[in-house]
């Protein structure tokens, strides 16, 4: 991504209508070729990995197969470098023929056979990023009808080479276009990101109207710096972003790159925690073919994805950061429920980091906490009973937090089910290494 050096106030103009696909109540999830595969397109010398329909339908089969499909992650994505370097004679965006030879419609259709989506890439400007053909003003409606026809179910719309006046006027237009084609198709725009991500140049407001998600800030890179630099824009900047997000238009810190080679196990927990909290789109990229089980499991970690999918859709936000490098980061879930993580920024050894939930400002009861990393559940008398967590250097405890009982206006108890029947999970108890927890989404 290539972020313009203009900033404008955006201004939605009258050819903007709101985006009335109904879609994305929750985040998205699924897998996108980017971070992992970038534009490889040496398909001679490296069939396995090279943007081809191989590797998607590669990636569409190990969704279907391997239980990622059943716990949300729906969605098979193209990235940039898809296409032929021209348009064909009719001014219709092409596949590569030697790369894509059945077409993009025949991909969609073997996607939407594994009871999958197809999500795919193209870019507002002359060009995309990678420098294939891009979506100039007199093509948006054509390249919109164009991926209609092809029954794709979501739409990356990058920004490469445009300017910001025409990011203003160009965005909601594909909005408009994507309406008209009648078919449901999900919308992330890369606008905000190259305008700086922030109010008041970015009207969240009137974008929530236009788009399903949004980036907002840099592409995310196969480093926990880079992670961190995600983390730290997202949560400092969290009073203008964290009211934005919701049901049908959320905020996107870009890819989990868990199961890649720049994070440690820790810091693979870390990432996926903190965009739960956050209500992150959750999509990888990495290559599903050669996950080990150690990332396997936080992917498909079922307690952490209802917490990312929770239906009241509200982001989570930061609530402490202590001189010790630890960090509380809550999220409010439905059901009266939350969510909490403590994080670490140190990097010499675990650190037993002393709180309560009346610290944290929670209100007088009784409360169960699943940790849902490890399955154990602990249960605290009062909101003001302190509590002791070891966390690992850059890793994460998270736990699910549920009411059991609650004082009421009149003095008696308002009695909730325990957090093992909310969850319907059988525990992990300390030094069990065999145990199992289950959510039931």
């Amino acid at each position: 991504m290539k972020a313009s050096s203009g900033i404008l106030l955006l201004a939605f103009t009258a050819v903007a209508s709101a985006l009335e696909n109904g879609l994305m109540r929750t985040p998205p999830m699924g897998w996108m070729a980017w971070e992992r595969f970038r534009c490889n397109v040496d398909c001679e010398n490296d069939p396995k990995n090279c943007i081809s329909e191989r590797l998607f339908m590669d990636m569409a089969d190990r969704l279907a197969e391997d239980g990622w499909r059943e716990l949300g992650y729906d969605h098979v994505m193209i990235d940039d470098c898809w296409t032929s370097m021209q348009r064909d004679k009719d001014g219709l965006l092409q596949p590569d023929p030697k790369r894509f030879p059945r077409g993009i419609a025949k991909l969609a259709q073997y996607v939407h056979e594994r009871g999958l989506k197809l999500g795919i890439y193209a870019d507002f400007g002359t060009h995309t990023c990678g420098g294939y053909p891009g979506t100039t003003f007199d093509k948006i409606e054509t390249d919109a009808q164009t991926f209609a026809d092809w029954k794709v179910d979501y739409l990356k719309f990058d920004g490469c080479y445009s300017s910001a006046e025409d990011q203003e006027k160009g965005y909601p237009l594909m909005s408009k276009a994507l309406n008209a084609t009648g078919r449901y198709i999900g919308y992330s725009c890369s606008w905000p990101a190259y305008q700086g991500g922030l109010p008041p140049n970015i009207n969240y407001t009137l974008l929530g109207e236009i788009c399903n998600l949004w980036r907002n800030y840099d592409d995310i890179e196969d480093s926990w710096t880079s992670v961190l630099s995600i983390v730290d824009w997202f949560f400092t900047n969290q009073d203008q972003l964290q009211p934005v997000a919701g049901p049908g238009h959320w905020n996107d810190p870009d890819m989990l790159i868990i199961g890649n080679f720049g994070l440690s196990p820790d810091q693979s927990r870390s990432q996926m925690a903190l965009w739960a909290i956050m209500a992150a789109p959750l999509i990888m990229s990495n290559d599903l073919r050669t996950l080990t089980s150690d990332a396997r499991n936080i992917l498909q970690n079922k307690a952490i994805i209802a917490i990312s999918q929770d239906p009241l859709g509200i982001q989570g936000r930061r609530l402490l950061q202590e001189k010790s490098r630890i960090e509380v980061y809550w999220r409010p879930l439905a059901s009266s429920a939350s969510a909490l993580v403590f994080f670490s920024r140190r990097t010499d050894m675990p650190y037993r980091y002393h709180c309560s939930l009346d610290k944290l400002n929670y209100t007088a009861g009784l409360y169960e906490m699943y940790d849902v990393f490890t399955g154990e559940v602990l249960s605290l008398p009062s909101h003001t009973t302190p509590f002791t967590v070891s966390i690992n250097p850059s890793g994460v405890v998270m736990w699910y937090i549920y009411p059991v009982a609650r004082p009421t206006q009149t003095g008696e108890e308002r009695k909730y089910p325990s957090v093992r029947r909310k969850l319907r999970v059988s525990t992990v108890r300390r030094g069990q290494r065999n145990g199992e927890h289950h959510l039931f989404l």
